[in-house]
């Protein structure tokens, strides 16, 4: 039985409200405010450099922010750190373990730094991924050493993960393994997730919400499935090839390629296909459904060039 007070699951779980972290003069995360409710599944979306690994380390208490506030779990990120880390269960990109302990050594270490371990759990775990209690770290494989990663994090039987990057490099089988045992926790726990990934298809099999950050700012948070029905994009013919001036509101990004015209319209309503169809100079306007994918790639590409 865990000897940690639970959250009543009442508010966000993680709440960040105009965060900033600059790096010198430099800001990593810009103003940066987002909730994610408890239970859910939410996945942190951004090129490298976006401020994605920095907003983690706020979350665990190992950055603090310049300015803001930064809650997980309704602790303070700042003054109740240690608590957080008693509920989370992280898995970094980096797996930063002695590389001369054996994984059983490993275990062990962790394994008296929580009042919640679950031993079957662990064992459960273990079992599964085939991890042998002997082998010492340096004779993991990358895919093995995850495996570990996940292991240490979820036998504490955390309220919440948080995985960085957990995947990167890992061949499709190792991934495929590793994104079962999180699942399977989901849905034996109800825990709440945060995933940073690179991999949308990762993102959209697992996410309920999504989070696209450039630059360090929030460019769109949302349901995945309310943020693809209500951002399309929309391909027009321009009898003079110069795009009107006063463009509809929601447009995330915009392309004249001869006389053909593409945009990427958020809040998309079939209003919004009449209002560009009476534009000047606009004929020949279609609707075209896009996927996650391109729709991120369409919000950085609209930054970028406003940028």
């Amino acid at each position: 039985m865990s000897l940690l007070p639970q959250s009543n699951g009442t508010g966000p779980a993680i709440e960040l409200d105009g965060v900033f972290k600059l790096f010198g003069n430099s800001p990593a995360v810009d103003g940066l405010s987002l909730s994610v409710e408890h239970g859910s599944t939410f996945g942190l979306i951004g090129p490298n450099g976006a401020g994605k690994s920095t907003t983690i380390k706020m979350l665990m208490g190992l950055l603090a922010p310049t300015s803001g506030s930064v809650r997980v779990l309704g602790h303070d990120a700042g003054t109740e750190a240690t608590q957080i880390r008693q509920k989370v269960g992280y898995v970094p990109e980096l797996h930063l373990m002695d590389r001369w302990m054996r994984v059983k050594e490993v275990v062990g270490f962790c394994r008296s730094a929580f009042s919640t371990w679950n031993d079957d759990t662990c064992r459960e775990m273990l079992d599964r991924y085939e991890l042998p209690d002997d082998k010492k770290v340096k004779q993991l494989s990358k895919g093995m050493l995850v495996k570990l990663s996940l292991v240490l994090a979820i036998s504490h039987e955390p309220e919440m993960l948080i995985l960085d990057e957990p995947m990167s490099g890992l061949d499709p089988l190792a991934r495929e393994e590793f994104l079962d045992g999180v699942l399977q926790t989901v849905c034996d726990k109800g825990q709440t997730v945060l995933l940073s990934t690179h991999s949308l298809g990762d993102i959209q099999r697992m996410a309920d919400t999504v989070g696209f950050l450039y630059g360090g700012r929030l460019l769109a948070h949302s349901n995945i499935d309310d943020l693809l029905a209500s951002t399309k994009r929309v391909r027009a013919t321009l009898t003079n090839g110069s795009p009107p001036e006063n463009l509809p509101t929601g447009v995330v990004w915009q392309q004249v390629e001869g006389r053909e015209w593409l945009l990427t319209v958020a809040d998309f309503t079939p209003e919004t296909v009449q209002k560009i169809g009476d534009l000047q100079g606009v004929e020949n306007v279609d609707v075209i459904d896009i996927g996650l994918e391109d729709l991120f790639k369409d919000f950085v590409k609209g930054q970028r060039s406003n940028s």
